[in-house]
């Protein structure tokens, strides 16, 4: 891009023109029904988490002060981590700032221009820019075909020694999952890392919501490296890595989005640590969660079986997945229209993401609503 204003507009001008122009909306937006966040549990705004965070604040401050080597590293922190490390069944856990830190620092760590990684095409903008920021060799596979990751893992040479497969456990623009106890024999027979990216399971699928290695039934021996996020289920923020204890030994020394950042404030920290407690205790909001998906799914006739809260509706083309978020948006609903490049070109779609503070009415109205503007978009 040439430092020239008259090419920003141009630039700017031509998304405009193609639909593709992203543009902010604030939010709380009164009298719209939200069906576009990731606060799956609805625990964002749930009144121990927050009066959990307000008393940490009171207790440490708004921020951490400094990056967790130096003096940021709060008892929060480690009660958090301990905690995460309990939940998920690894030996220990490493909390960063951001799910995007997370992907980048951990893959940075375990790779490097003489590494090479095996990526679902499909995976998260994160993992992908991991896997180009390491400087590794990066081989891609069709989405969620496994026959072809085994093949790209078959075919590294023999002299490659660290070795990755990176895949999402559930896809944040589909809602599907990731076969990952193929995945995991395909990575153990190469003697690869298997990094799995578990940022929209974590906290809703599997029978007590520990994500997709629960719903598979798989250990930590066949997903030795698990990432999840703060901010979507358990609505606060942040991020971590789990596994054993000499991986999150080496993260801390290697991984440098860990290293040389500011750590998450304390209070975010205790007031997620709240979250995970509420979340074990209130079983019903994953139960309820994914009855509302499952319900939009089935009633709609989408294809395909659903098993997260996340519910994609393709409308392929650009402008057609705008108009339909308009018109639901001017009947009440807020469901964002996603385009290329966060979805492959031809796949424009709704998004529609559930919650557990929806009520049944709410999801019905949604469910009527979206029949109908997407049959008038559609003709």
């Amino acid at each position: 891009m040439q430092r020239d204003p008259a090419a920003l507009k141009s630039a700017l001008a031509d998304l405009e023109q193609r639909n593709l122009r992203r543009s902010r909306r604030v939010s709380p937006r009164p009298g719209l029904v939200n069906f576009c966040s990731n606060d799956y549990l609805g625990l964002s705004a749930h009144p121990e988490v927050v009066q959990c965070f307000a008393d940490a604040v009171m207790k440490y401050g708004v921020g951490s002060g400094a990056s967790h080597l130096v003096s940021g590293h709060t008892l929060a922190h480690a009660i958090l981590e301990e905690a995460v490390a309990a939940f998920t069944g690894r030996e220990k856990a490493l909390v960063f700032s951001t799910g995007y830190m997370a992907n980048i620092g951990v893959i940075g760590a375990l790779a490097d221009q003489k590494a090479a990684i095996v990526s679902d095409k499909l995976n998260h903008a994160s993992l992908i820019d991991g896997c180009r920021l390491s400087g590794a060799k990066v081989s891609r596979y069709r989405h969620n075909d496994v026959d072809h990751a085994g093949e790209l893992l078959a075919d590294i040479e023999p002299e490659v020694d660290s070795r990755l497969l990176v895949t999402d456990g559930v896809f944040s623009m589909d809602g599907d999952l990731a076969p990952l106890p193929e995945l995991a024999g395909y990575a153990r027979s190469a003697n690869a890392w298997l990094v799995v990216d578990d940022a929209h399971a974590f906290g809703v699928v599997g029978a007590t919501g520990r994500g997709t290695c629960e719903h598979f039934g798989l250990s930590s021996d066949d997903v030795p490296v698990l990432v999840g996020t703060f901010g979507k289920a358990f609505g606060t923020f942040g991020a971590f890595v789990a596994g054993d204890a000499d991986l999150i030994d080496f993260l801390v020394q290697k991984a440098r989005p860990y290293i040389y950042t500011t750590a998450l404030p304390p209070a975010v920290a205790a007031a997620t640590f709240a979250a995970l407690e509420v979340a074990q205790r209130d079983t019903w909001r994953r139960e309820r969660v994914l009855a509302h998906a499952r319900r939009v799914h089935g009633v709609l006739g989408l294809p395909g079986t659903q098993v997260s809260p996340i519910v994609p509706i393709i409308l392929r083309d650009e402008a057609r997945a705008l108009d339909a978020s308009r018109e639901l948006e001017s009947r009440g609903f807020l469901v964002s229209a996603i385009r290329p490049p966060t979805v492959p070109a031809g796949t424009a779609r709704l998004r529609v993401t559930l919650s557990a503070t929806h009520s049944e009415s709410q999801v019905d109205g949604l469910i009527a609503a979206i029949a109908e503007v997407v049959g008038e978009v559609r003709s």
